[in-house]
């Protein structure tokens, strides 16, 4: 188990992580009802005045309490500081979800060192449910132990996933869950891709894939999985780290049999 540093005020990084994701729940749903201003990113890809008021929350918090780090949080600059250390954060993880009014989307905050994810936070503030992860410590939702599902095969899974943002990626994975319908249990598209993951690493879902995920999203969601016995690659089933790309969550049989099927229908 990786040693996580100490903060300011004594607390561990687990500690501040936990504290930071519901403070920024607070302001999300505070706001959850409220008219919102939206500005388009690209077709469909949106940011929201709630989502830069959730991230200038989480920084400041995060920069009290370790004022030497690094962050890298989805819609602002990055803050590069002389550290090993980096914070990645996106303070609303399914942006389109709740700009609409649907109750489903997080908070994602992730510390790595260099390039190695050593603690990851998924927090959904409605429904007060706090997945974490700590490097070789295990997984866990509100304290509690979690394991991803013992499926064997993709015939039996449940199968989350995204189309996310760009059009010719989104019209092949739709290709994609066409050719494998209706030898699978059935499919379920999250619109929070942390969620999804956190999903998956709590056994709510057998396997959850995406085309194109970034750092903010896939660095806590690859580290509960893992820490929950599960299966985190891209979709050439090399090891996946926080960078952006595509990635294939399960258990170790179905991502088995996941994987084999990705290489026969999407060459």
């Amino acid at each position: 188990m990786s040693t996580l540093p100490v903060s300011k005020s004594g607390k561990s990084a687990l500690e501040v992580a936990t504290e930071a994701a519901r403070g920024a729940g607070e302001i999300l749903k505070a706001h959850f009802h409220q008219e919102r201003q939206v500005k388009f990113k690209g077709r469909a890809n949106i940011v929201t005045d709630v989502d830069l008021q959730s991230e200038r929350y989480l920084k400041s918090f995060l920069q009290a309490e370790y004022p030497d780090h690094n962050i890298l949080a989805e819609e602002s600059k990055a803050t590069s500081r002389n550290s090993s250390y980096r914070w990645i954060l996106d303070p609303l993880d399914g942006t389109n979800n709740y700009s609409f009014g649907i109750p489903f989307f997080s908070i994602v905050i992730a510390l790595a060192k260099d390039n190695e994810v050593l603690l990851g936070i998924i927090y959904d503030p409605l429904r007060d449910e706090m997945f974490s992860a700590q490097k070789g410590n295990g997984a866990t939702l509100n304290n509690s132990p979690i394991h991803v599902t013992r499926k064997k095969t993709v015939k039996e899974s449940l199968i989350g996933l995204d189309l996310g943002y760009v059009d010719e990626r989104g019209k092949k994975l739709l290709q994609f869950i066409a050719s494998l319908w209706p030898r699978m249990y059935a499919y379920r598209i999250m619109g929070s891709a942390a969620l999804g993951m956190a999903y998956t690493a709590c056994g709510r879902l057998d396997l959850y894939f995406h085309l194109l995920l970034y750092p903010w999203e896939l660095a806590s969601g690859s580290l509960l999985v893992s820490e929950a016995e599960g299966i985190v690659t891209d979709l050439e089933g090399k090891p996946m780290k926080s960078r952006e790309g595509s990635v294939i969550a399960s258990n170790s049989a179905v991502h088995t049999d996941f994987l084999k099927i990705v290489r026969e229908k999407m060459r």
